[in-house]
């Protein structure tokens, strides 16, 4: 195969305040014309920094190269190859959306929210092709059915803010194909997305490419998804490469540590484990024989029974009856009549104390809806939500005000739940206040320092603001704010689905320890099969509003009654699946 673009000794430092901190370290690969290629690492190991230095996306006021190339081949071999480190910048005008296209983690920031969504890719177009406005708009349309979305006319006048989260994927992905690239590279574009949509994604990025020939450059810190579309894997660690090799040879036969911890960490489909390994828990080390690790950890079907024996033998703390929510639609145009959505079908469940309850199903089958309906953030048109005897529904509002100290929620993005204005320790201070929790703040204050470092934060924190924590450190402080004010029952919606598999690791495990010492009764929404596997009791599925399927964890994955529980399995990455 032919070189596409070849990375040489590559280093990077990015300057805060005064200081110049390393962030790439002598780091080189290449990659091969129809090839895909998976990057693969934790947050903050450089993968995306990578892929910003070849859109030469970088702020040079701030990042510096020390050392390397970035070196990417024309399609003529005759021609020299060119350094995009060292190529004008309007040449590098010349080369982002046209010869190098990239798809972004999150499309609603990447999308212009003003303005049309074929008319952000015709702009594209029209900047780098000599086509007519007529041409490019068949273009997209063009593309829009190519990417398999639905109504292209249609979608072609909508705003961002009016698709779904796949769509708006699609027309990313649309966007990035628009000049045909012959570099595609594909930033964490999957990360927030179900698993069937993701699915569906990979697959037509694979497509995509196996139809125009053109190398992919796939980000992500999901194992499983890399399994999925790269032919070989490298795997980064602060700013190196610490292994290189196939994806078979990565996932069936890993030679680096770090590697084999990075695998261990991801929930499984077929092994019960009473915790999930951390990359922490190795300390360094490089002799590992995981499956030691594994059988230290596993849970027998007998331990499992005989803990679920005694849970259920004990009181329900929650009762959902017959529970709908219906919405109206908002009218297009003046005399329209009215339109109706049935979010929730007379939902009815069952909790226990001390349970967890899984709650999977596709983006809009409502899971998030059925959550705040029952904590009362959202207000059911109909039904009862019957907490420890007492109906949440008809409860008067100063009643439910004082009620909401026992149920609390863990969102699914904790930096726009968290207030900017205020630290840490205001910020948790703040509902204790409420709910007259302690009697003064210095013994409030005390109490939060104590709960920070429950979640393996600490002191100096308190007086820190939320821009200032990593992703997963914001989710340890919604956590701790949740415990601030001595909960019973709290829901965990998609709480983890945007954290890279270490630190989700550490989050989900942390939940599980917390449950033990606090005794919490926990509803876990996710749209991932296997971390609500690992963390739940029962599962319940839902899809279009309705709960389809209901049953222990373990023997729900194993034996899916629908259809619809089939699919969902069926769409979980399977590389990384340990046997």
């Amino acid at each position: 195969m032919r070189p596409l673009l070849n990375i040489d000794d590559l280093s990077l430092e990015l300057r805060r305040d005064t200081l110049w901190n390393p962030i790439l370290n002598h780091i080189q690969f290449s990659l091969y014309e129809g090839e895909s290629l998976g990057i693969v690492g934790e947050s903050g190991s450089g993968k995306s920094v990578t892929a910003l230095s070849i859109m030469r996306l970088l702020n040079p006021n701030i990042a510096r190269y020390p050392s390397g190339r970035i070196l990417f081949h024309p399609q003529r071999e005759e021609e020299q190859p060119l350094d995009l480190l060292k190529a004008p910048e309007s040449v590098m005008q010349t080369l982002r959306g046209n010869q190098i296209g990239m798809i972004f983690q999150e499309p609603m920031t990447s999308l212009n929210p003003v303005i049309r969504c074929g008319e952000q890719i015709t702009e594209q177009i029209l900047l780098h092709t000599k086509v007519s406005e007529k041409e490019a708009k068949e273009q997209v349309l063009h593309l829009f059915d190519e990417v398999k979305l639905p109504r292209p006319a249609q979608l072609f006048d909508s705003y961002p803010h009016e698709l779904s989260g796949g769509q708006k994927q699609r027309i990313m992905i649309a966007m990035a194909m628009s000049c045909n690239p012959r570099l595609l590279i594909a930033d964490e574009p999957t990360t927030a997305l179900d698993v069937t949509i993701q699915k569906n994604i990979l697959e037509l990025i694979r497509s995509l490419q196996e139809k125009h020939g053109m190398g992919v450059l796939f980000i992500t810190h999901d194992l499983g998804v890399v399994a999925e579309i790269a032919d070989r894997a490298i795997v980064m660690y602060k700013g190196n490469i610490v292994e290189e090799n196939s994806v078979r040879n990565i996932f069936l036969n890993p030679k680096n540590a770090y590697t084999k911890q990075l695998i261990a960490c991801r929930p499984s489909m077929t092994t019960r484990l009473s915790k999930l390994p951390q990359v922490s828990d190795f300390d360094g080390n490089t002799d590992i024989d995981m499956q030691q690790v594994f059988q230290k950890l596993t849970v027998t079907p007998k331990e499992r029974e005989a803990a679920h024996k005694a849970l259920y033998a004990g009181d329900r703390i929650v009762r959902v009856k017959n529970l709908n929510k219906i919405y109206k639609v908002r009218k297009r145009k003046l005399f329209e009549r009215q339109h109706y959505f049935h979010a929730l079908h007379d939902i009815s469940l069952d909790i226990y104390e001390g349970e967890t309850l899984g709650l999977v199903g596709e983006s809009g089958c409502g899971k998030t809806t059925l959550g705040r309906s029952m904590l009362r953030l959202i207000e059911p048109t109909s039904g009862d939500v019957i907490y420890r005897g007492k109906n949440l529904v008809q409860m008067p509002g100063s009643e439910m005000r004082k009620m909401r100290k026992e149920m609390q929620i863990i969102l699914q993005d904790p930096y726009s739940s968290l207030n900017q204005r205020l630290t840490i320790g205001e910020a948790l201070m703040e509902p204790m206040r409420v709910h007259g929790i302690l009697s003064n703040d210095k013994e409030r204050k005390k109490r939060v320092i104590e709960l920070l470092e429950r979640v393996s934060l600490n002191e100096s924190h308190f007086y820190r603001y939320p821009h200032e924590f990593s992703g997963g450190q914001r989710q340890r402080i919604s956590i701790a704010r949740a415990l601030a004010v001595n909960p019973k029952f709290i829901i965990c919606d998609e709480s983890v689905s945007a954290l890279d598999v270490s630190v989700q690791a550490q989050v989900l495990n942390l939940l599980n320890e917390l449950k033990a010492e606090y005794h919490f009764t926990y509803i876990f929404i996710s749209h991932d099969l296997s971390v609500v596997k690992f963390m739940a009791d029962r599962i319940a599925v839902m899809q279009q509003g309705v709960i389809v399927e209901t049953g222990e964890a373990d023997t729900l994955c194993k034996n899916p009654k629908t259809e619809y529980t089939q699919k969902l399995i069926s769409a979980i990455p399977k590389g990384i699946q340990r046997q």
